[in-house]
């Protein structure tokens, strides 16, 4: 009897139960509750119901030394979770963006390149904030590359530069790209006028097959002399295209585009989140990157917004002028952002489409923000 007990003492100790904290209970919670909005709300349902799921996981309470936990080396979670680490699922991410990216808004207009890299402002600007805040350079600007709304270069960047902060980046990023209509809208509608909104665009002219070709080729050469350092994105990314575009690789466009990046986005999902443990992640230091990473993306919509202004300024030609609604797809929330503008401008116009032309700026926008992370990693890393 007396071995039936301790054996039963001995099981106890081994669950969840006997061993559960209340900030176990506060991050299984919050991720029910982003699974939850996923969900009902349909809110970036792809990337927030496998953190969500994943920080439930990574927050079931466990008897230390069992080898499971996403810390504990060779476990199954940290195996998975090195794709992360070592920061080789974000340019697999990047292959897949590319070959289901069309340039063409942006090849047609390469004058809206200007405005994707203008909102990138916002990742400088929440640079310098969070070394205002005591972060140091190297967590500043893991932590300033949220304001690009891109979850896989927030990801490469903190792996590299601020690997304790990873989790904390990575979820705040994915969770502002989830709220961009509900966090641009009012942006948009308070930096721009009733005349402003009604600026109707003429319509891009037609891009050939051959300049989507030579396009990736290009673009490539130019971003990767400027920022070597942002190789493993922009190399991926162009490629992607090329592979989408060129007209002989189809099988490879359709696996980049399709299984790979569904897979990807599954593992970087429910590692991260499960990365986000209740001792590592419930912190003063989180708080202060989710209020950074608002500002963030705060000051990237008002950049691009406030710099289409600007830009009408020096174009005399009426019809040649840009809707400042377009300003906010500056951002790399590809196509959220863009629909964002299309929304808001047929507020104003139901029959006034600003979505093709968004398009350009938000194409921009995740080279621009891959540009970026190559810049910080240059004098960062």
């Amino acid at each position: 009897m007396e071995q039936i007990i301790n054996s039963l003492a001995q099981f106890w100790e081994y669950t969840g139960f006997a061993n559960v904290q209340v900030q176990n209970l506060i991050m299984i919670a919050i991720g029910i509750a982003f699974v939850t909005v996923a969900i009902v709300k349909e809110w970036e349902p792809m990337l927030l119901v496998p953190i969500g799921f994943g920080m439930i996981i990574g927050n079931i309470p466990m008897f230390p030394g069992l080898n499971i936990g996403i810390y504990e080396d060779n476990s199954v979670l940290n195996i998975l979770y090195q794709g992360v680490k070592q920061g080789w699922y974000p340019p697999l991410i990047f292959l897949g963006i590319g070959a289901m990216t069309d340039f063409s808004a942006l090849i047609s207009q390469p004058r809206l390149i200007l405005i994707g890299a203008a909102a990138q402002m916002g990742i400088f600007g929440a640079y310098l904030l969070a070394l205002l805040l005591g972060f140091m350079p190297n967590e500043a600007g893991a932590i300033g590359i949220i304001g690009g709304a891109d979850g896989p270069t927030a990801i490469f960047l903190s792996s590299k530069l601020a690997p304790d902060l990873m989790g904390a980046i990575a979820v705040s990023a994915y969770s502002y790209m989830a709220l961009v209509p509900v966090i641009q809208r009012p942006i948009m509608l308070a930096l721009t006028n009733k005349k402003e909104r009604l600026i109707r665009m003429p319509a891009p002219r037609q891009v050939s097959q051959k300049e989507k070709i030579i396009f990736p080729v290009v673009g490539f050469l130019t971003t990767a002399f400027i920022v070597p350092s942002g190789l493993p994105l922009l190399g991926m990314l162009f490629f992607g295209n090329l592979l989408k575009e060129s007209g002989v690789t189809r099988r490879l466009a359709e696996t980049a585009r399709g299984p790979l990046i569904d897979t990807i986005t599954i593992l970087i999902g429910l590692t991260v989140g499960a990365s986000t443990q209740a001792d590592k992640f419930l912190s003063v230091k989180s708080l202060k990157i989710f209020g950074l990473g608002l500002l963030s993306f705060v000051i990237a919509t008002a950049c691009g917004v406030l710099f289409v202004k600007l830009m009408n300024l020096f174009i005399k030609n009426p019809a040649r002028k840009i809707n400042p609604l377009i300003g906010n797809a500056g951002v790399s929330a590809v196509p959220d952002s863009a629909r964002v503008s299309e929304v808001v401008g047929r507020e104003s116009d139901p029959s006034n489409h600003l979505l093709m032309h968004a398009m350009g700026p938000n194409v921009a926008g995740v080279i621009g923000s891959a540009v970026a992370a190559g810049i910080l990693l240059s004098f960062l890393g």
